[in-house]
């Protein structure tokens, strides 16, 4: 496995090693003690989640005001850019973001740590989008920054109008939503 930080530190993109031949590949998708090395955290994930999604769909930016949620990201099926905004008042990156293609080619998978809030905008026909998470889905805790707030400038590669969700279409801006110490 080969890991590289980001311009923000915290957050890690990491490529499997991938054998291939014939018949198809195999490849090791999560070991802790790979992931603990290569991220620095020592944090368990509780739960998985799965999802599908069309062209041009924008899901995000999504996070958890309190049960902070750690996410390990990756594609099954197409393609997306994935992007995570750094929500720690105390970061010297506070409201800067990165951004990553995550596809079924390349095979990496994303580290986003809890402090982040996150989003993914699909560019395939359709794209399949496994999470694993660090602390359980909680709707009430559950907040949206606006994708498009000019003051984070996140440089979507869309070439259309994202579909949002109803609570995607809600974003505030970052200056009127709560973040993290």
């Amino acid at each position: 496995m080969n890991s590289q930080r980001l311009a923000i530190p915290d957050v890690v993109l990491i490529e499997p090693k991938v054998f291939g031949d014939a018949r198809g590949f195999f490849y090791e998708s999560f070991n802790q003690r790979s992931f603990a090395a290569a991220t620095g955290s020592a944090l368990q994930f509780v739960q998985d989640n799965h999802s599908r999604s069309l062209r041009h769909v924008l899901r995000g930016l999504h996070y958890q005001i309190h049960q902070p949620q750690g996410k390990l990201v990756r594609v099954i099926a197409g393609e997306v850019f994935d992007v995570a905004v750094d929500l720690r008042r105390s970061s010297p990156h506070f409201g800067h973001w990165v951004g990553a293609h995550l596809s079924q080619e390349n095979r990496c998978q994303l580290w986003v740590p809890p402090g982040f809030a996150h989003g993914f905008v699909v560019l395939s026909e359709h794209a399949e989008f496994l999470y694993k998470t660090t602390d359980y889905y909680a709707p009430e805790h559950e907040r949206c920054i606006a994708w498009n707030d000019p003051a984070l400038a996140i440089d979507w590669p869309i070439d259309a109008a994202p579909i949002l969700s109803g609570k995607d279409t809600q974003g505030l801006a970052l200056a009127d939503a709560p973040v993290y110490d």
